[in-house]
């Protein structure tokens, strides 16, 4: 009776194997003919292959000089005692803002002149992440991604107009609030995945103010400082290297489905050449039919505002290069400008770089929570701004 049951119970195992693979071929399939159909099964392996290869010279290879450098700044930090005095100063706020020790300002700080992937370099620091309970070092992902490339965002909107510095601001501090949201959704999800590491909110307040001893290497000041950035700057390239899958398959991904066809320089017509980036704009449109949800969360006039956060799902930098040709048109206003700043910040290209960031952490397990929770996290820093610009003006 029990080899019988035992019997059946691998007949429907393997049943639903099968179901499985033939699922996921059928996607696949469908997939691979929608995009073949539009721009040609050539030009779409061709355009595949070019957007992986410059991702791999233009991005990644950036993003680990930004490690490397973010590494060295940050063993700095540690080295001298800078995380230690701003986990001391910053307590009293990061803790009842984000459920994060103070020396979680440090990262914020980092990867707003920087980018995402930056923080990284922190979590890796064992000076850094003693002030972490293990729950809270996945939440470093999020956090760093609210605040990636936000001097960028923030100075590149300043630039367009002297009516958009007001704007901008705003959009930091919408960024802020978006922040707040993704990384505490961030927290709930890991204290359940974490359940046996958490202590209660009194015991990791404790735990992240407690004078302990700092530990230094030996020699003078210059031979401490040579070592600290040496030994951070290669940490920063093993993360690099690190990252390089999930950017290269996902960003590709997302580039396919978020950009159109090149134009022709001659006749003005949308045609494919399987240059790098081209895609099929389907997100696009998926936004366009969203419209009538988005544009009163936001404050979007025109319907082609809502590229801005959608292409910033992938790559904020191609989102801002939208923006002349936006106000050069006529179709957004400052209060667009306001939700373009908060959002590009928040979500700053976080489906692109958020599985690699993941795995850096040794969380892939949850990335799908990091990303759900960043999707909102998004969605608030937009509203916030939007209805901060509305009280102010």
């Amino acid at each position: 009776m029990e080899k019988s049951i035992s019997t059946q119970k691998t007949k429907s195992a393997k049943i639903s194997y099968d179901i499985e693979a033939f699922i996921f071929l059928g996607i696949l399939i469908f997939g691979f003919c929608y995009v073949a159909n539009i721009m040609g099964a050539g030009i779409m392996f061709k355009v595949i292959m070019n957007t992986a290869h410059d991702l791999l010279l233009n991005t990644v290879f950036l993003i680990m000089a930004m490690a490397v450098l973010a590494g060295a700044f940050s063993s700095l930090l540690s080295e001298f005692g800078v995380i230690s005095l701003l986990n001391k100063l910053f307590a009293i706020f990061m803790k009842p803002l984000y459920g994060l020790p103070g020396a979680s300002i440090a990262g914020a700080i980092t990867t707003y002149l920087s980018d995402n992937p930056a923080i990284i370099s922190f979590s890796k620091d064992k000076s850094f992440t003693k002030y972490f309970k293990k729950y809270q070092i996945p939440a470093l992902c999020n956090i760093g991604t609210s605040f990636g490339m936000g001097l960028i965002v923030t100075t590149f909107m300043i630039s367009q107009g002297e009516k958009y510095v007001l704007p901008a601001l705003i959009g930091n501090l919408g960024a802020i609030i978006g922040s707040i949201v993704s990384v505490r959704m961030m927290l709930h999800f890991t204290k359940k995945f974490y359940k046996n590491d958490v202590c209660d909110d009194e015991c990791d307040l404790k735990s992240s103010t407690v004078e302990e001893n700092r530990s230094t290497r030996e020699g003078s000041i210059f031979q401490r400082a040579l070592d600290a950035m040496l030994e951070g700057g290669k940490s920063g390239v093993e993360l690099g290297l690190a990252i390089i899958p999930g950017v290269l398959v996902v960003c590709t991904l997302v580039m396919l489905l978020t950009f159109g066809a090149s134009t022709d320089p001659t006749t003005g017509e949308a045609i494919y050449t399987g240059a790098a980036y081209e895609g099929i704009g389907l997100l696009p449109i998926l936004g366009e039919k969203l419209r009538f949800i988005l544009e009163p969360l936001f404050g979007f006039k025109s319907a082609e505002a809502i590229a801005f956060p959608i292409t910033s799902l992938g790559a904020v930098g191609a989102a801002m290069s939208l923006v002349p040709q936006f106000i050069t048109d006529g179709i957004i206003t400052p209060n667009d400008i306001a939700v373009f700043t908060a959002m590009g910040m928040c979500w700053s290209g976080y489906l692109s770089t958020h599985v690699g960031m993941m795995d850096a952490l040794n969380a892939r397990e949850l990335t799908g929570k990091a990303i759900l929770a960043h999707t909102i996290g998004g969605i608030c820093a937009g509203m916030s701004a939007h209805f901060i610009f509305m009280i102010i003006s």
